[in-house]
Order: structure tokens, then sequence, then C-alpha cells
């Protein structure tokens, strides 16, 4: 699998409308890979301050994160591939 990033514009969203978007993509994800697609949601981050996000998930392509976003009703700006570079232990 390749990890995407999705960059989203919320300006504005309530972090309840926040924990529900996250719920969203976290269910869409699983009920995809559950249906036999090898797709995983990640983690997203955050800014209040400007409404900018960005989640991260594990996919077989592009196309595939942007139709579970698109079954999920989340909005993007674009998906991008990237690295997923977490803390070493």
């Amino acid at each position: 699998m390749t990890c995407y990033m999705v960059e989203r514009d919320l300006a504005g969203i309530s972090m309840e409308d926040l924990g529900k978007a996250q719920q969203a993509a976290i269910q869409t994800a699983a009920r995809m890979s559950a249906e036999g697609q090898d797709i995983s949601y990640i983690r997203s981050v955050f800014s209040p301050g400007d409404g900018r996000c960005f989640c991260l998930f594990d996919g077989e392509s592009a196309g595939q994160v942007q139709s579970l976003n698109d079954a999920a009703g989340l909005p993007y700006t674009r998906v991008v591939e990237a690295m997923d570079l977490p803390s070493p232990t």
C-alpha cells in the first residue's frame, strides 16, 4: 500500500463536526476494507487557526482514497501521495 494525504479546508467547522468527519473517514475506510479493498485510515492533523486539515490513508491509489472521501461525504481540495514519518522509538 501507499500512503496518501488528503488536504481539506474546514474553516469554521465546530469541534463536534470535526469529530463526526473523522468518524466518517474511519468508518468508511473500515467498511471498504471489510469489502475486500486494501485501504485504511491512519490519522488526521487539524489547524484550528486557518481551518486546514490533513488526513493520512494507506491505499492502493489516489482514486481509491478520493472514492472513500466521496462516499463519506467529506470535502477535500486534493489527494497526493505522501510519506508518513512516525517518531522513531
